[in-house]
């Protein structure tokens, strides 16, 4: 089975240049590209061997993280055609096992595989001259490019079970997010690192850091400063092997056993996130908030007005002669707090249309956690983004855990508690259709406390963040890394416990809430 596979997959790249003109120009001229890309790296990694140690371990270790990312996530952004699907060869009758580590094996054969061998074989030429041993280059590069097939064929794989015959838009928006959310950041951490002559301490420390996780361990065996280091990249880069063998093979177990669910249906234009999302009770509560809120002006002028009022939040403080690199933390603090707090009245906002909910006998735990979801696609970008410009306009990089932290707890805690208020203390606004600055008259305090209360309640659960990030600020930056855990800590509890207690109540007050809705 094996040479039987490997035949084919040959065959399948010589394949790959005869067809339709253009489809044959286009791959040739991406051939091209990469061979040329290739050979432009190749020469250039040469000069590996003419800087220190350190400059070249850094190089390496982040270089190869990010190419074997590369494989990762390629698949499912190019929305590309596994050749090699397992559920092709299900007509056969084949045994999952051998046709899984046939599989794996034709997966080297691949011109970006290739391309990444003959680089990888002129960074070890460097290597040597860094003073490297054969024994270390070979299980580096064995290691690496492992990884790198198994990662490529792993996400394959899971595209495979949910992947749709084409990409809707809001598959591409997602897409497009997800790479402004790796990009930004690393562009801007990148753009303000002072290069004088040496690797900036970051640099550095991003690297070591690298070299003990799955994207980065083998690349790291080589170059570590210290015989632990490579002992302990080496150990990780062969468990991150064993670990994504194991789920390869069960994943081809899985393609050959399950029948694909037909998708034509959900595919007809219009069904939009509903197309996208799993069909589930969540799903179907989150496509739908999903749509409001892009869609929604009184949604969409929530979303606006944030990042406005945080930005404007700094212009009392600089007038009032505050610094600069000090007020420009206090903006994504406030988005978080505000991003956290926007759903606190959700419900509300249905109007009428909450009897969907209702009557279809949506459980609790699905309605909390699919509401959530726009929250979540809409704030974490955004956070994550602001986060680093204000590091940036701060000057201390040291201080960035315990931003993340107080933003995280702001962020989540308001989420979480905001989960319950939206049943407990729902209040009238403005209708659907209805001009979102056009309020409602209401009686009695109800709403204004539900508002407060979810706030301080943020602040609450944020406040030992909030104390550490102060004392990180201040002098000690070693309290910043306590800050990032105190505030993942007490964000992620609340965010379980509200979402858990929201749930409960939203199914025993189902019958308070359609009145609500009615009377509103």
């Amino acid at each position: 089975m094996v040479a039987h596979v490997l035949r084919l997959r040959l065959a399948m790249m010589l394949g790959a240049l005869r067809g339709d003109r253009d489809d044959v120009l286009r791959r040739v001229v991406g051939l091209v590209l990469l061979v040329a890309g290739t050979v432009f790296a190749a020469v250039n990694a040469s000069g590996l061997g003419e800087v220190d140690r350190l400059t070249a371990g850094v190089v390496t270790v982040l270089a190869g993280s990010a190419i074997t990312l590369g494989f990762a996530v390629a698949p499912p952004v190019t929305a590309s055609v596994d050749p090699l699907d397992p559920r092709r060869f299900a007509v056969v009758g084949p045994e999952p096992r051998p046709l899984a580590g046939a599989l794996l094996l034709a997966g080297f054969l691949s011109v970006p595989v290739f391309a990444v061998l003959v680089l990888a074989v002129s960074v070890a030429i460097a290597w040597s001259e860094q003073g490297v041993g054969a024994l270390a280059s070979v299980v580096s590069i064995v290691l690496g490019l492992t990884t790198c097939v198994l990662l490529a064929r792993v996400s394959m794989a899971l595209g495979a079970l949910v992947k749709r015959p084409r990409q809707s838009r809001e598959l591409a928006g997602v897409y497009l997010v997800a790479v402004l959310v790796v990009v930004v950041p690393v562009a801007v951490f990148l753009g303000s690192l002072e290069w004088r002559g040496t690797v900036p301490s970051q640099l550095v420390s991003a690297a070591e850091a690298l070299a003990w996780t799955p994207v980065g361990a083998a690349w790291g065996i080589a170059l570590a400063p210290t015989p632990g280091a490579a002992v302990g990249s080496a150990v990780v880069a062969v468990a991150t092997v064993a670990a994504l063998t194991a789920v390869w093979f069960i994943l081809v177990r899985i393609l050959l056993t399950t029948t694909p669910r037909p998708v034509a249906v959900r595919e007809r234009g219009g069904l939009g996130w509903f197309a996208l999302l799993p069909g589930t009770p969540g799903g179907a509560v989150a496509a739908r908030s999903l749509s409001y809120w892009l869609r929604d002006r009184r949604y969409l002028v929530n979303i606006v007005v944030v990042p406005i009022a945080a930005v404007l939040s700094m212009v009392p403080l600089v007038v009032a002669g505050v610094p600069l690199e000090m007020a420009a933390l206090l903006p994504v603090p406030i988005m978080a707090l505000f991003f956290g707090w926007l759903p606190h009245n959700d419900l509300a906002y249905d109007s009428t249309a909450l009897w969907m909910h209702i009557a279809s006998g949506v459980r609790g735990l699905s309605d909390r956690i699919g509401r959530l979801v726009p929250v979540l696609l809409i704030g974490l970008p955004i956070l994550a983004v602001s986060i680093p410009l204000a590091i940036v306009a701060h000057g201390r990089w040291a201080f960035l855990p315990a931003l993340i932290g107080v933003c995280a707890a702001l962020f989540l805690s308001g989420l979480g508690l905001s989960s319950i208020s939206s049943v407990v203390a729902p209040y009238a606004v403005s209708r659907p259709g209805d001009s979102p600055f056009q309020q409602p008259q209401r009686t009695g305090s109800g709403g204004v406390i539900a508002q407060a209360l979810v706030m301080l309640g943020s602040l609450l659960a944020a406040s030992p963040a909030i104390w550490l990030a102060g004392r990180a600020l201040a002098s000690d930056t070693e309290d910043a890394v306590g800050a990032l855990w105190a505030g993942l800590t007490a964000g992620v509890i609340v965010l379980v416990v509200g979402i858990a207690v929201g749930a409960f109540l939203f199914e025993r007050r189902g019958t308070r809430l359609m009145e609500f809705a009615e009377a509103t």
